[in-house]
């Protein structure tokens, strides 16, 4: 093989591939233009300026197209983010807000660097299908508002872009549907003179490129002690919510990410935000599968064209983009609703197959996320539910079984199954102390003992039958569980 020929074998599929280049391009472009409403509503729920939010969306998606673990995921100025740092901005300022943001980068690198990504393997399937239709819910939700007390002519404009997102496919898929939906509902509401919201009623675009410089606050002690909460939430949110996005594009690509990568490089995407003024943010799940699943994304190209075009379009077609019509955005996002929810999960036959704790796992989740609109405290609400069934479910599979010598000295109990704190609550009721043989033998061969809790009830169980003058042998104990009964055990 020649050189040359090597060093094209090197290249990644974006740099040969011209098919691969358009749906990156169009997908950035599409990601871009749905990002700046988004961008500014965060903004206001932050109680910033407008342009600090879309900042944040230029430097996430940028920076983090360039040291993300996960391909083609979008990261920018989100509601989660927003919520956890409107106090800070209330109460002490944009200043706080900045020097806020920065510091939880530095967490999310220190959360990174120690593996808190590996966490992520403690997430069940369950959680994760509720996590993926609570998604689409909120995003529908926040949709709503945005469908209410409107001019009519919203409604039909909705509709034409939906129909548009499902037929224009069958055209051709060489133009994103999303994107010809909002060309198309713009040219006819700007070519009509169509008076409905549009996306400059959200706020004024940038007309400049955000500028780096230091956060306005007195460098002391008191100012880390009052930002420290607000960074370490912030952080612990942003992680949550990006890490679950990796693990659902991955899912949806079957391909595999480095969470701890995606972890570290969140903290410097909010880092690299927080200098250039930015009000931080996370991988945004809405846009991610708009880039995803409705464009077909599968590099860091759109990732990083995104906010590329995001500030292109402000600054240079500020004036065209105020014109978009809300309803085209409405629509793209009703779309990518549809598109998200996992239909399989809630049909008949999946219902009737599925287990009952799994069932209310996932429904758990979706309750938990909608009612406080985090989907952070979902995940960990919904996990420790599932934990708990798990423990219920495994602790039904230890039992106990006697058989009695036939000469009447000695009786064996045989043990079968996981011994861990659910499961030997049970177990030293399940005992006849009173009318047992002097001999005793509890055979652990089919066991195993996970830990303290399950010591002690066998040291619970030698003690009633040493009470009675009875003697006890505990046999057939595996390596590990041997190790951890030597190391545990009061009988010595």
């Amino acid at each position: 093989m020649t050189p040359a020929a090597r060093l094209r074998g090197l290249k990644p599929d974006w740099l040969s591939d011209p098919k691969v280049w358009r749906t990156e391009i169009l997908a950035g472009l599409v990601v871009g233009l749905a990002l700046i409403p988004e961008a500014i509503s965060f903004s206001i729920i932050a109680g910033v300026d407008p342009a600090i939010g879309l900042f944040a969306s230029f430097t996430m998606a940028v920076t983090i197209s360039i040291v993300g673990g996960r391909r083609a995921m979008i990261s920018a100025a989100t509601g989660a983010v927003a919520l956890v740092t409107a106090p800070m901005n209330r109460e002490h300022g944009l200043g706080y807000l900045v020097a806020t943001v920065i510091l939880a980068g530095l967490f999310q690198i220190v959360l990174g660097a120690v593996g808190v990504a590996r966490l992520m393997r403690f997430v069940p399937r369950s959680v994760m299908t509720g996590f993926v239709n609570a998604l689409a819910i909120m995003i529908f939700m926040a949709q709503v508002p945005e469908m209410h007390d409107v001019p009519w002519p919203v409604y039909p404009l909705i509709v034409g872009g939906l129909a548009l997102m499902v037929f224009f496919p069958k055209v051709t898929r060489v133009i994103p549907a999303p994107l010809v939906s909002i060309v198309v509902l713009t040219v006819i509401t700007v070519a009509a003179g169509i008076a409905v919201p549009t996306v400059g009623d959200k706020g004024e675009l940038p007309s400049s490129l955000p500028v780096p410089g230091l956060p306005d606050v007195p460098f002391t002690l008191d100012t880390l002690t009052t930002i420290a909460p607000y960074a370490l939430a912030m952080a612990l949110v942003g992680l949550m919510e990006s890490l679950m996005t990796a693990k659902l594009v991955d899912d949806i690509t079957d391909t595999h990410s480095s969470k701890t990568r995606e972890s570290i490089g969140q903290g410097i995407a909010n880092i690299v935000t927080g200098f250039f003024g930015g009000m931080g943010g996370c991988a945004m799940i809405g846009q991610t599968m708009i880039n995803v699943k409705v464009s077909g994304a599968r590099t860091r190209v759109s990732t990083f064209l995104a906010g590329v075009f995001l500030m292109v379009l402000c600054i240079v077609f500020g004036p065209v983009v105020s014109d978009i019509p809300m309803a085209a955005l409405v629509a793209v996002m009703v779309m990518v609703t549809f598109g998200t929810f996992d239909w399989h999960s809630i049909a008949p036959r999946t219902l009737k197959r599925m287990p009952a704790g799994e069932i209310a796992v996932m429904v758990i989740t979706v309750i938990v996320v909608v009612a406080t609109s985090n989907l952070a405290i979902g995940v960990v609400v919904g996990s420790v539910t599932a934990m708990v069934v798990f423990a219920k479910r495994v602790a039904r599979l230890a039992h106990v079984t006697a058989v009695t010598d036939p000469d009447g000295h000695t009786v064996v109990y045989r043990v079968t199954g996981e011994l861990f704190f659910a499961s030997s609550n049970d177990l030293v009721g399940q005992f006849d102390y009173a009318g047992d043989p002097d001999e005793v033998v509890i055979d652990l061969s089919a066991a195993h003992i996970w830990d303290a809790s399950s010591v002690a009830a066998l040291d619970a169980i030698e003690t009633k039958y040493r009470q009675r003058g009875k003697t006890v042998e505990i046999t057939g104990l595996n390596e590990p569980s041997a190790d951890l009964h030597g190391k545990l055990t009061n009988s010595h």
